[in-house]
């Protein structure tokens, strides 16, 4: 389940609430009880790791830029190319 963040527009209290996808979004602040509660927006927080994912996410070592590589080799051909 995700973790959605509000904040009361009232009296500025803010908290996180763990809620299912289908679950309506809560209005009423625990600190105030006002029916202010907007959901903020903010950035998840997951890592794909293992096995069968795309073959640029989250190297190390010599093989971090794997895709940089070939966009520069790419770049670097056309300059050439166009060049002639």
């Amino acid at each position: 389940m995700p973790i959605y963040e509000y904040q009361c527009q009232s009296c500025g209290h803010g908290y996180e609430a763990l809620q299912k996808f289908s679950e309506a979004a809560l209005t009423e602040c625990p600190a105030c009880k006002k029916p202010e509660l907007k959901k903020k927006i903010s950035a998840s927080g997951f890592r794909l790791k293992g096995a069968g994912w795309y073959e640029t996410d989250f190297k190390s070592g010599s093989k971090k830029n794997v895709a940089g590589e070939s966009a520069s080799s790419t770049s670097t051909a056309s300059s050439t190319s166009s060049s002639d």
